[in-house]
């Protein structure tokens, strides 16, 4: 199928408020708050791009908006993406996790992590790797699941070497595929048409562990599940309600 790109430039309404979680330009987050957010887990909203620098938060304005106006409270955190620094990129997901909570109001003290692609990549890791009482809950949008299936496949030209700087085998501490079971309740939710990152990407990562809710929208592409005009936005907010108990 075509993919549609549009959500990948369609604005949203601007951020309440901009948030620092360190000294480099891109650790930095913007907050846009729900009107239930205060009952509600905080969403963090970890975009994707391929792990690529040129790819940043601006793209998930439509979709942090949305959430925003559902109810939610939403920070959608920037950060660092270094060609073959990968350590850069997961040092400020833990960065962020660990001390942005504490500086957004109107959330029950409670985090769900939310990641597209790349993100969905970073929310997996950090669900092993980053689990503090505070996190309830993952939900991977499109995830780049598993490192070694996604560089075998060549996705992105070559974008889990370019991220490594080295060959995913090489590092099992960065691969969902290679960690432990997260802890807490993790949904994977794909689009059955995704051909950007196969759902055998993602599919892989749920027959490792099984506890894993695994949901795919039939005729639904890569952008759609970010996209809050799509036919599989209403499947993006039930798992949000059931991540959060809602």
């Amino acid at each position: 199928m075509t993919e549609d790109l549009s959500i990948l430039t369609r604005k949203g309404n601007p951020p309440d408020h901009n948030l620092v979680y360190g000294s480099h330009a891109d650790q930095v987050a913007d907050i846009r708050y729900g009107s239930d957010g205060a009952q509600r887990p905080l969403l963090m909203l970890i975009h994707g791009g391929f792990w690529k620098p040129e790819y940043d938060r601006q793209h998930t304005e439509a979709m942090s908006s949305a959430l925003a106006a559902e109810g939610w409270t939403v920070v959608t955190p920037e950060y660092r993406r270094i060609p073959g620094k990968p350590d850069a990129s997961l040092e400020d997901i833990a960065s962020a996790i660990e001390m942005l909570p504490h500086q957004v109001a109107r959330h029950n003290g409670k985090i769900l992590l939310v990641g597209h692609s790349a993100g969905g990549h970073l929310v997996l890791w950090a669900a092993v790797k980053c689990a503090t009482p505070m996190l309830a809950g993952v939900l991977a949008l499109a995830p780049a699941a598993d490192l070694r299936m996604a560089h075998a496949l060549k996705l992105g030209d070559g974008a889990v070497m370019r991220f490594l700087g080295k060959d995913p085998a090489e590092r099992a501490d960065v691969d969902p595929m290679q960690l432990s079971a997260p802890a807490m309740p993790v949904t994977v939710l794909q689009g059955g048409l995704d051909a950007v990152v196969p759902p055998a990407v993602s599919e892989a990562y749920c027959q490792a562990f099984p506890k894993t809710q695994w949901v795919l929208v039939p005729g639904a592409g890569h952008f759609a599940v970010i996209d809050p005009q799509s036919n599989a936005w209403p499947a993006v907010t039930s798992a949000l309600r059931g991540l959060s108990g809602l």
